[in-house]
């Protein structure tokens, strides 16, 4: 029995060595952050810098205090107002109307003073503590003007009629830039003009947000509409019109084929697939002659 035991608890030199490796392994982990801390040397930390920042944000807040993000206020007024700006340099309490809590300002002026600048729309929502939601909210209304030339954006009362505005006009609609102006005189030409600004919502990427902030920067004058001659048209000249579908188009086009010319709008009433909302929306932009 007592020779079982021995055999049991001896070990042969090769695991004695392996032992005493690993208990040195051991030592020098334990004793790492002591002699980390003997042989480092903390240096003093200057302070001038960290005031120099705090300086330049207090004088970018109108002379207030800034202590830090965590004695800032996460309120945020109850109903904000939204209106077209240039968020660089915007003043405090602007941001505030915008709906911005104290902290959120705070974010942003301390960037600021550290030399930020918003180049585009975008580089709004890269700042710490903006949510999506308000970035979201604020975007169709931020206008930051193209570097090296003075902005020509509409003034104050001023308007742009839709049905005869080029891409260049359109572009003077604080909301509006190259690419949306592109898209609304693409949809204008397969309608055929605007009846009512609330069709710019047709527009892809107009949504109501969007749209809120153009509307009143934009008249209709529905004398320069364009008629669909809907007794001459084919196919491929209607289809284009956005409020049919091809299969309505063809069944326009066959039912004027098998029937005759259309007299009036109460003639397309006896197409199956047209409702009476659909013909509605499409008489006015038919002609009859």
């Amino acid at each position: 029995m007592k020779s079982r035991l021995k055999n049991y608890l001896s070990i042969t030199k090769k695991e004695w060595n392996g032992m005493v490796v690993l208990l040195f392994i051991i030592a020098i982990v334990l004793a790492a952050p002591y002699l980390y801390q003997y042989f480092r040397k903390d240096e003093p930390i200057d302070l001038k810098e960290f005031n120099n920042d705090l300086t330049l944000l207090k004088q970018a807040n109108g002379g207030k205090d800034f202590e830090t993000d965590k004695h800032l206020s996460d309120t945020k007024i109850a109903k904000p107002a939204l209106f077209v700006f240039n968020p660089n340099k915007l003043p405090a309490e602007q941001w505030k109307q915008l709906g911005f809590s104290d902290k959120q300002v705070g974010i942003i002026k301390n960037y600021e003073a550290k030399g930020g600048h918003f180049n585009r729309k975008e580089d709004v929502k890269k700042i710490y503590g903006i949510a999506d939601s308000d970035y979201k909210r604020i975007e169709p209304y931020i206008n930051i003007p193209d570097e090296g030339y003075e902005s020509n954006k509409l003034a104050a009362g001023e308007t742009i009629e839709l049905n005869s505005a080029d891409s260049a006009k359109l572009t003077r609609v604080h909301g509006i830039g190259p690419a949306f102006a592109q898209r609304i005189i693409e949809y204008r030409q397969r309608l055929g003009g605007f009846l009512n600004k609330e069709q710019l919502e047709e527009v892809y990427g107009i949504d109501t947000t969007r749209y809120a902030a153009i509307k009143n920067q934009v008249t209709v004058n529905t004398s320069h509409i364009t008629k669909i001659k809907i007794n001459e048209v084919d196919f491929e000249g209607l289809r284009k019109f956005p409020y049919l579908t091809n299969k309505q188009t063809n069944a326009v086009i066959q039912y004027r084929t098998q029937h005759g010319n259309y007299h009036s709008i109460n003639d397309m009433q006896n197409i199956a697939i047209l409702d009476k909302l659909i013909l509605r929306k499409i008489e006015p932009y038919l002609s009859f002659k």
